[in-house]
């Protein structure tokens, strides 16, 4: 059996990079929308951020007892997806730099979760940015094509 071409599967390692216009309300000096520079996260990465906002513990009964089912303990996972979905987006953009310093200190803000949520105080900025960002990385399977339309025409 003749050995198959693996180069196919041997990607740059350098992240890719992609642009789409910021909110309405971000314009520059000549009134136009401000383009956003977005990462294209891994896989890794994403797992990685997800994790670090979920937490496993034992589930227990009004009186502190653990629960068991069928001779096994029983978990409880808590999820904290907003934080987690900020804490993406914040490594994603590049431009802005939520993490810049003088943005933060701008804010009065030292967790850089809550920088988006300072940031795109109103929700439709919020909305917008989640949006364009969540697209960026493929993660918003279900949505409109608008996301992927405004993606391609920024990549190219």
């Amino acid at each position: 059996m003749a050995k198959k071409n693996l180069s196919f599967f041997m990607r740059s390692t350098e992240p890719e990079i992609v642009k789409a216009p910021g909110p309405a309300t971000f314009r520059d000096d000549e009134g136009k929308v401000i383009d956003f520079e977005i990462k294209v996260l891994t896989q890794k990465e994403i797992t990685k951020i997800n994790n670090n906002y979920r937490k496993r513990t034992m589930a227990t009964d009004n009186r502190g007892n653990p629960l068991v089912l069928n001779g096994e303990v029983v978990w409880k996972t808590e999820k904290d997806s907003t934080r987690a979905s900020c804490h993406m987006i914040v490594e994603a953009l590049q431009y802005p730099d939520l993490k810049d310093p003088d943005l933060m200190k701008h804010y009065n803000c030292v967790d850089v979760t809550e920088m988006p949520l300072l940031v795109f105080s109103r929700p439709d900025e919020f909305a917008h940015v989640s949006k364009i960002v969540m697209a960026a990385l493929g993660l918003n399977a279900g949505s409109e094509a608008v996301d992927k339309d405004t993606l391609d025409e920024a990549k190219n």
